[in-house]
C-alpha cells in the first residue's frame, strides 16, 4: 500500500487517465463466465497480468474494518443528459460535463458511472442485488471510485431514466432530459475506503475505492431490466491479503 509499490504498479498496468477503462471496453474480448471467464481474465492479454497476480484486486468483502479518519468525500456532481451506453460488460453514463469530487482536498473528476449484478463488494459476507461505481480520475492518472450498494424497494427516477434509455444491443442513447447524480447518493455518509484495483480488466491496481454502507433503493422492475441485459457482470471476490479497510 506504500506509494513507492503503487507508483511501480501504476508504471506496469495502468496508463494516462481512463486509458485502462477504454481498454476494458475495446481490447481483447473477455466475458464474466466461459472460456474467456474471469478465471481466465490474466491469460487473455500481458496488460491484464494483474487480474492473476495482483496483490490489491478488487472487489472485496468489507468486514473487520477499522475506525478511522479516512478523509472528507465532498461530491460536486451536476446533472446532465447523459449518453447512456451498452458496452457488452454494463449500463454505462458517459460525463460531458466538467463536475467531480474531493477526497482529503485532492481533486478528481468524474469520467463515468456505470452498474454491476450482483453488487461486486460484499458486506459481512452479503452482497445486494446491484451496486454502482462513480469513476473519478486525477490528472496523473489515479482513479477514485465511489460506489453505492442498490436493494429493489421506492422507485428511483434516476435509475428508471437510465434504464429507459439503455440500449438492448451494444451502442449508445441520449436521455431525453437531465438527471441528478447526485440522487444516487444514500443519506448516510457512512463509508469504507481501501487500496484496489478496476473490477474489470486490466484489473489494474490504481483504484482508491470509497463504498456507502447504507443501500439505496430503486424499483424492481429497473433490476430485472437491468438482469435481462446483464444477468451476472459481478467479479468475484478477492483477497483482502495484507491490506487494510478503513471505515469512518
Amino acid at each position: 500500500m506504500g506509494m513507492n509499490r503503487r507508483a511501480f504498479v501504476m508504471g506496469l498496468a495502468a496508463c494516462p487517465v481512463c486509458a485502462g477503462l477504454a481498454r476494458a471496453e475495446s481490447g481483447p474480448h473477455w466475458t464474466y463466465e466461459g472460456r474467456d471467464g474471469v478465471k481466465e481474465w490474466g491469460r487473455l492479454s500481458s496488460e491484464f497480468r494483474a487480474c492473476a497476480v495482483g496483490s490489491e484486486q478488487s472487489p472485496v468483502d468489507l468486514r473487520d474494518a477499522i475506525k478511522a479518519d479516512i478523509g472528507d468525500l465532498t461530491v460536486e456532481w451536476r446533472p446532465e443528459a447523459y449518453k447512456i451506453v451498452n458496452n457488452g460488460h454494463t449500463i454505462q453514463a458517459d460525463v460531458g460535463v466538467k463536475c467531480g469530487a474531493t477526497l482529503g482536498g485532492r481533486a478528481f473528476t468524474l469520467k463515468q458511472f456505470h452498474f454491476h449484478t450482483p453488487s461486486e463488494h460484499a458486506l459481512d459476507g452479503a452482497r445486494t442485488e446491484m451496486e454502482a461505481h462513480f469513476v473519478h480520475a486525477d490528472p496523473q492518472g489515479q482513479l477514485m471510485v465511489v460506489g453505492m450498494f442498490m436493494k429493489p424497494g421506492a422507485g428511483h427516477k434516476e435509475f428508471a431514466a437510465i434504464m429507459a434509455a439503455a440500449p438492448r444491443k451494444e451502442g449508445a442513447a441520449t436521455l431525453p432530459a437531465p438527471i441528478d447524480p447526485a440522487a444516487f447518493l444514500p443519506q448516510s455518509r457512512e463509508r469504507f475506503r481501501y487500496e484496489g484495483s478496476l473490477t474489470t480488466p486490466p484489473c489494474s491496481e490504481t483504484v482508491d475505492w470509497n463504498i456507502f454502507a447504507e443501500p439505496i433503493e430503486v424499483a424492481a422492475e429497473d433490476i430485472a431490466a437491468f438482469k435481462a441485459l446483464f444477468p451476472m457482470n459481478a467479479r468475484p471476490l478477492q483477497a483482502a491479503n495484507r491490506r487494510f479497510i478503513l471505515k469512518n
